[in-house]
């Protein structure tokens, strides 16, 4: 009987990595579908976590997560006036979020499918509440610990997030 021991765990270790695999992907094809490629593909980077990570211990937490997309909201809302239009959201001259970010992650977010993705009552405007209830589940999707924190692995978890949809 103990003989078989070493096999049984072999093949619940074997299990178990195919299914953080699995799901991994699985997150990063949602997200993908939430988002656009080139926006989860643009955020899933060591610069962007780096960016994010504000304390510096290797996670990102949702109140980092959430005043980093404050300040993307801010640089977006060139008016001040609370709310996104198409000419500030898409235009590389709305807002320079590429010093707070990278290249990618401005090119992925500042597209017209972004916009409408966000604009959830599809006035064509991105209010700030509606860029940071986006930006929450954004969060939430890539938080597959459920503990409010994105850890490397998660927030680099690319699976089908570098391939069009």
């Amino acid at each position: 009987m103990s003989r078989f021991r070493p096999i049984r765990h072999a093949a619940v270790a074997t299990a178990c990595a195919f299914a953080l695999s699995y799901s991994l992907s699985t997150l990063a094809d949602d997200m993908v579908s939430f988002a656009t490629a080139g926006y989860a593909s643009g955020l899933r980077t060591p610069e962007m976590m780096h960016k994010i990570d504000t304390d510096g211990d290797g996670t990102v937490s949702r109140a980092e997560w959430i005043a980093y997309q404050e300040k993307v909201f801010a640089m977006l809302d060139k008016d001040k006036d609370g709310k996104v239009d198409a000419k500030e959201f898409i235009s590389p001259s709305g807002g320079d979020i590429a010093s707070i970010g990278t290249g990618g992650y401005a090119r992925g977010l500042r597209t017209a499918d972004m916009m409408h993705k966000i604009d959830t009552d599809g006035d064509g405007t991105v209010s700030h509440d509606e860029f940071i209830a986006y930006q929450t589940k954004i969060f939430d999707m890539m938080d597959m610990h459920h503990d409010g924190m994105l850890t490397k692995e998660e927030m680099l978890a690319t699976g089908g997030a570098n391939t069009a949809h």
